[in-house]
């Protein structure tokens, strides 16, 4: 107990420190990294193997890491600006999220394929949902703790 005989400060909880003004301007911003890296991946994903005559597998995963580290780029250096975290380290833990939001996505998007009705599309974009605000929680938390 402090000097001053008061109890001393709780830190708020993760649900009270996510649900705020700060932590929402950083989602939309997220939301649209998110979206403009994802046609990034898209499009490397696609000229890979259209002009490059590049197999689809690897391509995809050319995509996924440039989509993924201009993710982290503006993530750095936008969404999630003034963090502590080093260049290297965070990049890395970055990367193991984004592991973390393609294992979210393999399994949702497995379990409503197999057991809804719902289009493969629509259910990849449901998914994509909850993989993304996975890995925004994660980063925000653990990797940019900017929250």
């Amino acid at each position: 107990m402090p000097a001053s005989g008061e109890a001393p400060a709780r830190e708020a909880g993760l649900a009270s420190r996510l649900f705020n003004r700060r932590v929402g301007g950083m989602l939309l911003k997220n939301t649209a990294v998110s979206s403009a890296v994802f046609l990034v991946g898209l499009a490397v994903l696609w000229g890979l193997v259209q002009w490059g005559r590049m197999q689809a597998v690897p391509a995809a995963a050319i995509g996924f890491l440039t989509s993924n580290s201009l993710h982290y780029a503006l993530g750095r250096s936008w969404i999630f600006r003034g963090t502590d975290r080093a260049i290297g380290s965070g990049y890395l833990i970055f990367l193991v999220n984004a592991g973390v939001g393609m294992a979210i996505t393999i399994l949702l998007f497995a379990a409503l394929l197999k057991w809804t009705a719902i289009h493969y599309l629509v259910a990849r974009v449901i998914v994509s949902v909850f993989a993304g605000l996975a890995m925004f929680v994660l980063n925000a938390v653990l990797n940019f703790r900017q929250v």
